[in-house]
């Protein structure tokens, strides 16, 4: 059953329809309307997100609540896909199949702006990199916008004053129905799989990244990485980096008298000791923005009093503090295996003792397997919680001790029991959250919330 909420008495044929309420859809919403654009709206959902604030902007606007009803889609010119409904749907694939155009907030965007555009995107760090590379931008004295995927919608960035660069963060599934971006710079910072309940398996899921690089200026590849090198031929330039020894032209890691520098190709740039990203993984992510910056033109020496004072995302691998000469890092936007593994291997090297590992929540079909390496050799023992804490346990090496958690209170204590000085309490779930919270920066309050309790019993 479809509800459709008509008004001012019946159906007018729309120009383009909307799929999906929600933060982007209300932004296209709002564009649309700026354009003049006739347009209806779509959600399967019977109370969406964002519907009474919709309902109050455009009370004289057609929504059909419900199963998508592959008729009416049919009639519209073009349909604007939110990035949470998959394009596979059958009422989807039926008007694309009847010629109606199939498009996203990002192709809007790209058809709306005439100035560069930087596009990252990736399965982890992308929001680093991104808010990374526009303070490096704001550091060269460019009128910088960023958004998408992070913080403001793309199209919200429209209402702002113009801007002489744009730096979004791009999701997979805003690629899926991007056809116009042909960015200045485009980058894939790394795959690994993740959104395995929406992908059948992982080549297609990196096929929907690989998008990013269509009819781009530069791509900036992860060396490191094949899975991020163009794979469609695309005549573009191309720049790599990667935390070993990088060859001319391309950025990495050097040592020199003992102490590790940021380089590019023999000349070093800044001292690893100097940047505030901490771990491989942080390296990799500097020296990611850097080879962007490099390719937008951005100064160098802008570029690196961006990384001397950049302070990092909330909840990516932030101190929640220490109790008993053990650091607690809050890794919560650790939402998939790449990301922990990500965090194991740049966190445990440097670590003189062990790690405790916090993980689990909703797993979102993904395989686990990849914890298993980084887990025995950094681990003590692994605080499993949430609804795919099984399947994580059932990867676990033999000779890892492990427990169950209740919730993040309990995770929190269990990892303090069996904690030893110079040791490290991670949470890094390896999962979505929405099992247990509202979303990764609940999840992360709440063991933030947790350690700074355990702190004042001390």
């Amino acid at each position: 059953m479809t509800l459709c909420r008509t008004l001012k008495g019946g159906w007018i044929l729309p120009h383009s329809v909307i799929i999906g309420l929600g933060q982007t859809g209300l932004s296209c919403a709002r564009y649309l309307a700026d354009q003049g654009v006739a347009f209806a709206v779509a959600d399967t959902r019977f109370r969406p997100p964002g519907l009474e604030q919709f309902e109050q902007a455009f009370p004289d606007t057609e929504i059909w609540l419900g199963p998508l009803d592959a008729g009416q889609l049919c009639e519209a010119q073009e349909l604007v896909v939110s990035p949470g409904v998959a394009i596979s749907e059958p009422a989807i694939c039926l008007a694309a199949e009847q010629g109606v155009s199939i498009v996203g907030d990002i192709e809007l965007f790209a058809r709306a702006v005439s100035v560069p555009i930087i596009a990252i995107t990736g399965s982890n760090a992308k929001s680093t990199v991104t808010s990374l590379v526009a303070q490096m931008a704001e550091r060269s004295g460019i009128n910088v916008g960023m958004g998408g995927n992070i913080g403001v919608p793309a199209l919200e960035l429209l209402k702002d004053s113009p801007k002489d660069l744009y730096v979004l963060e791009l999701s997979s599934f805003q690629l899926e129905t991007t056809h116009s971006l042909k960015a200045q710079v485009a980058c894939i910072l790394n795959i690994s799989p993740d959104h395995m309940d929406r992908y059948p398996d992982v080549l297609e899921y990196t096929l929907a990244k690989q998008r990013v690089y269509a009819g781009c200026e530069y791509a900036v590849v992860n060396r490191s990485d094949e899975a991020t090198l163009p794979v469609h031929g695309y005549k573009t330039g191309m720049v790599g980096f990667g935390t070993d020894q990088p060859e001319s032209g391309e950025f990495g890691v050097v040592c020199h008298e003992g102490k590790e520098y940021l380089a590019l190709g023999h000349e070093r740039l800044i001292a690893v000791d100097d940047i505030t990203l901490t771990g491989r993984h942080g390296q990799e992510n500097a020296l990611a923005a850097l080879a962007i910056g490099q390719c937008a033109g951005f100064s160098f020496s802008a570029m690196l009093e961006a990384l001397r004072s950049f302070q990092g995302l909330a909840h990516r691998c932030q101190l929640a503090g220490s109790i008993d000469g053990v650091n607690y890092i809050n890794d919560s936007k650790g939402t998939n295996v790449g990301a922990t593994v990500a965090a194991l291997n740049g966190l445990g090297p440097g670590c003189a003792g062990k790690l405790i590992l916090i993980a689990g929540g909703d797993g979102k079909g993904a395989d686990f397997g990849d914890l298993a390496e980084p887990v025995q050799s950094y681990c003590r023992e692994v605080v499993l919680l949430g609804r795919d804490g099984p399947q994580i346990e059932a990867i676990l090496p033999d000779g890892i001790a492990f427990s169950y958690a209740a919730d993040m209170q309990d995770a929190v204590i269990k990892a303090r029991a069996v904690a030893e000085p110079e040791d490290l309490v991670l949470l890094s779930p390896a999962c979505a959250s929405f099992d247990m919270f509202s979303g990764y920066a609940a999840r992360g309050d709440a063991f933030v919330s947790a350690v700074k309790e355990l702190s004042l019993d001390c």
